[in-house]
């Protein structure tokens, strides 16, 4: 027996990401509206290489926990799916692990009987130097042709993946998908995809409802359901009293994307030039006229991260006017003799390490295109000192101790007294990373480079 074709797929986001919460009453209503899946992004690569190049979550298990523990009961409720993406913040083994154990202590307390798949994205260097030897990685701008070495030297690297390796484990009889590192996108496009509809505004749609609430006008007030269906998509917020609005929907394209009218997946390309924006009425809005073209090669995008060095951070702060009257000049003699007293002291030339000096209240965040005039009423300055291991930052840091609380211009006559923010000055910050990869991999099996492990439900009495 055939079943009957779908003609909407209806996707509830509740949250940009999992951990950041949401009120429980959106999701109660995304149930009502007929939702199909529940799809939330578990992270991202916004707050730096760290949590990849480290293996840890930004988020607090108790938040991702108050977050799970509604949507597993949301998703048993109504025997839908629940897609969960790049689990831990970045994706990681560990990071899927982490948001499986938590998952498992949930249904366990709750009794729910839910089969789970994690489905793990991490490479092996050894793996992906087989597919660099064999031609098959590419490097995307600025990057150029991959080294060998760098493989090595990652302490993680993950794929990213599209919707195939989530669509089969949903066709392997999970209800609930704990995904590595995946495309934002992905996690809600997984079920439309294999329910028929087109891409074109499957894709766009789950661009859109990526961050839950953003493309409303009160992002702070829940996530969003998209109804995709095979002419286009409709969008509206899960809580009553906010609004979709043509311009809040369409300036999500803006987010994150380096042309706001394209945007590649790994199977191909979203485009989305010629759509339209629709207001229903005083809350909803219509989508239609996007498209998908197939690329000729599917591609896996990479992500590693390697440590850079051992950061150690000291603050303090400047009220003096006579300073902040010449702060550059002020920060420039910090550095000079800083660098002095650290080739006295500890024999080091400036190439065995790094100091960044940030004038907070300055121009610490624009730098020499800051538009500020006058000098500012007070400034925080930031010293990071990046080394080879730990105790030489540290001990750099320290060298610098005397010197940012008592500094006075060259022009000053006495011993001016400026405040750390803390007792001791110093903050060891442990290892710094960076991202050593943004290359793709040429596959022929979209779901190839990725591993599935199913949990099947318990039985609950």
């Amino acid at each position: 027996m055939t079943s009957t074709p779908a003609t909407a797929v209806r996707v509830l986001a509740p949250t940009g990401m999992l951990g950041a919460g949401f009120p429980p009453a959106t999701v109660d209503r995304g149930l009502e509206l007929g939702a199909d899946v529940i799809a939330v992004d578990g992270g991202s690569t916004d707050s730096g290489p760290y949590y990849l190049g480290s293996g840890t979550a930004k988020t607090t298990a108790a938040a991702v926990a108050g977050d799970l523990r509604i949507l597993l009961r949301a998703a048993s409720t109504a025997g839908i799916p629940l897609i969960i993406g790049s689990c831990g913040t970045s994706g990681t083994d560990s990071g899927v692990d982490w948001v499986a154990g938590i998952a498992a202590r949930i249904l366990d307390e709750e009794r729910l009987s839910l089969t789970v798949a994690r489905v793990y994205s991490e490479q092996t260097a050894a793996a992906l130097k087989e597919r660099l030897n064999e031609g098959r990685v590419h490097p995307l701008p600025p990057m150029g042709d991959l080294d060998a070495s760098t493989l090595d030297e990652c302490t993680r690297i993950v794929g990213m993946m599209g919707h195939e390796p989530i669509a089969d484990a949903l066709a392997a009889g999970a209800q609930v998908v704990l995904a590595g590192r995946a495309t934002d996108t992905a996690v809600a496009a997984a079920v439309p995809l294999t329910r028929g509809m087109p891409a074109g505004p499957t894709w766009h749609a789950s661009k859109i409802v990526e961050c839950g609430g953003q493309c409303t006008t009160d992002p702070r007030a829940g996530g969003v359901l998209a109804t995709i269906d095979r002419d286009g998509f409709t969008i509206e917020p899960l809580d009553p009293s906010n609004a979709c609005t043509p311009a809040s929907v369409a300036a999500h394209m803006l987010y994150e994307t380096v042309d706001p009218f394209r945007m590649r997946e790994p199977a191909g390309t979203l485009v989305v030039g010629d759509a339209t924006y629709t207001a229903l009425d005083d809350r909803r809005v219509r989508v239609e006229g996007s498209r998908f073209e197939p690329a000729g090669q599917h591609t896996i995008k990479l992500e590693g991260a390697r440590v850079t060095g051992y950061e150690t951070m000291s603050f303090t702060a400047i009220r003096d006017p006579h300073i902040l009257a010449r702060i550059e000049e002020w920060v420039a003699l910090l550095h000079e003799i800083l660098t002095g007293r650290v080739r006295q002291t500890l024999g080091l030339d400036p190439s065995g390490y790094a100091v960044d000096i940030r004038p907070y209240g300055y121009n610490a965040v624009l730098g020499s295109i800051d538009p500020a005039d006058g000098p500012p009423r007070e400034v925080g300055v930031m010293l990071l000192v990046s080394a080879p291991d730990q105790a030489t930052a540290t001990a750099i840091a320290k060298i610098a101790n005397p010197l940012m609380l008592h500094l006075p211009t060259r022009d000053m006559d006495h011993l001016p007294s400026l405040a750390f923010a803390t007792s001791p000055a110093e903050t060891e910050r442990g290892p710094a990373y960076e991202f050593a990869l943004n290359h793709v991999v040429d596959v022929d099996e979209p779901s190839g480079m990725f591993r599935i492990e199913i949990t099947e439900g318990a039985s609950r009495d």
